[in-house]
């Protein structure tokens, strides 16, 4: 059902140190931040040649990355995404067995302007997942 890797998502307590840090001394090739208010999220992309890494920064007071900033104050490994050809299909599929998607269970568009759902880590080994329709 999943198909590749699409992301790797970190948390970062400060976005443009983070961006300098892959660009300057990774040598990345580093996107431009995105707000992403649905989500709460501003986002970096860094594009690797078979993947990317996504930085998060919190948007808002209520965004989501701030309860996990308060936890890591550092940052850190957010969640991983993994890519699926029918993101209800695979919705459909994971409830019926047992898994938790998390919010409504609606798709919501993602930060690649593609329909986006998350599992919840205590189904997958402590991991937060995301699933990008592609």
């Amino acid at each position: 059902m999943i198909g590749r890797l699409n992301h790797v998502a970190i948390a970062v307590p400060d976005l443009e140190a983070a961006a300098d840090q892959y660009r300057n001394t990774l040598g990345a090739k580093v996107g431009a931040p995105q707000d992403e208010p649905d989500h709460g999220v501003t986002v970096i992309f860094v594009e690797l040649p078979n993947t990317k890494i996504e930085f998060l920064y919190p948007l808002g007071e209520n965004s989501p990355i701030n309860g996990f900033l308060e936890k890591n104050p550092s940052g850190g490994i957010h969640h991983i995404c993994y890519e699926v050809e029918d993101i209800l299909a695979a919705r459909d599929h994971l409830q019926a067995s047992g898994a938790r998607v998390l919010g409504t269970g609606e798709p919501k568009i993602g930060a690649h302007g593609k329909p986006v759902l998350f599992l919840h880590p205590k189904d997958f080994t402590g991991t937060l997942v995301e699933l990008e329709q592609i």
